[in-house]
C-alpha cells in the first residue's frame, strides 16, 4: 500500500441526503457518483464500525466473505487528517473538512455547524443515532432534534438498532460500534480479540441486512458498512491511529441496496 485512496469520507453526508431525495447543504462536499448510480432510496442505515482499516480488510478478506457476497458497492475511501474518531465522524456527517466543522484534534465538543441530520429534520425526515456512551458519535451530534439511544455496551446498541428496524419509524438510522477500535488499541490490530471483534462487526452488518430485508419490504434501503479511519501496529504489540499514513487513512466502505427500484 503506497498511496492514498481518492474518495474522501466528507462526501458521505451529501450522498446520504441525495439518496433520500434531499438537497445537500451549502459548502458540503459533492456526493459519491458511484453510490448515486445505484438509485434513490427512502431509507438509509449507516453502520459505523470504528477503525477498520483497508489493510486489515485486505489481510483478512476471508472474514469479509459473507459481506462481500451481499454488497452492491465496494468503495476505496480516504479518511480525514488527523484520522481520529471525532474528526472523522464530524466530516462524515457534516460534509465538511475539519477546518470548516471545527473539530481538528481528538476532542468531543458538540458541533455547531449544520449536519446531514439537521437537514433531514428540516425536510421532515426522522433520524436516530444509536451509540455507546462516551464515544464520539454519542457526544458531538447532541443538542439536535433527533432521537438518541445511548447505551453502555455494544450489544445493547445492536439490539436497539434491530428493535428500531422492527418499529419502522426512521428514514436515517446510525449505529456505532467501537469494539474493534477498543481491542486493537490493547491487543494489536491483528490480535485474537481484535479479529474476534472484527468478525462480530461483519456479523452485525449481516444481521442488519437480514432484518431490513424481512421488516422493510415496502422500502428501498441503502445499508452502509462505513468505518471512520484505519489503524497501525505500534510499540510491537499495541495498535494506534492518528497519523497521515495509508494504514490510518485508507479504509473501505461497503454498500448494499435492499429493495427494488421503483418502476
Amino acid at each position: 500500500m503506497n498511496g492514498f485512496n481518492e474518495i474522501t469520507i466528507d462526501r458521505v453526508a451529501s450522498s446520504i441526503l441525495t439518496l433520500l431525495g434531499v438537497e445537500k447543504g451549502e459548502g458540503m462536499a459533492e456526493a459519491i457518483e458511484e453510490l448515486l448510480a445505484l438509485g434513490r432510496c427512502d431509507r438509509v442505515v449507516m453502520y459505523n464500525p470504528d477503525a477498520v482499516a483497508e489493510w486489515i480488510y485486505e489481510a483478512h478478506r476471508d472474514m469479509f466473505s459473507p459481506l462481500l457476497e451481499e454488497i452492491d458497492l465496494n468503495l476505496e475511501m480516504k479518511s480525514m487528517v488527523p484520522p481520529v474518531t471525532p474528526v472523522c465522524f464530524a466530516s462524515m456527517y457534516t460534509g465538511l473538512l475539519p477546518s470548516k466543522h471545527g473539530i481538528e484534534k481528538y476532542e468531543k465538543p458538540v458541533l455547531k455547524v449544520k449536519t446531514a441530520f439537521d437537514i433531514l429534520r428540516e425536510n421532515g425526515r426522522k433520524v436516530a443515532i444509536v451509540s455507546t456512551e462516551g464515544d464520539s458519535i454519542s457526544k458531538i451530534f447532541l443538542e439536535r432534534d433527533l432521537d438518541y439511544f445511548i447505551y453502555r455496551t455494544k450489544d445493547e446498541c445492536n439490539r436497539k438498532a434491530l428493535e428500531l428496524i422492527d418499529e419502522d419509524r426512521y428514514d436515517l438510522l446510525v449505529l456505532y460500534n467501537g469494539d474493534y477500535d477498543w481491542a486493537m488499541h490493547r491487543f494489536s490490530p491483528e490480535g485474537k480479540r481484535s479479529l474476534r471483534a472484527l468478525g462480530e462487526n461483519v456479523e452485525t452488518y449481516m444481521e442488519l441486512k437480514k432484518a431490513i430485508e424481512e421488516r422493510w419490504k415496502g422500502h428501498r434501503t441503502a445499508l452502509a458498512f462505513a468505518p471512520d479511519h484505519g489503524c497501525h501496529r505500534a510499540y510491537g504489540i499495541l495498535g494506534s491511529h492518528g497519523k497521515e499514513i495509508p494504514m490510518d487513512m485508507n479504509i473501505r466502505h461497503f454498500w448494499s441496496i435492499i429493495g427494488e427500484r421503483d418502476a
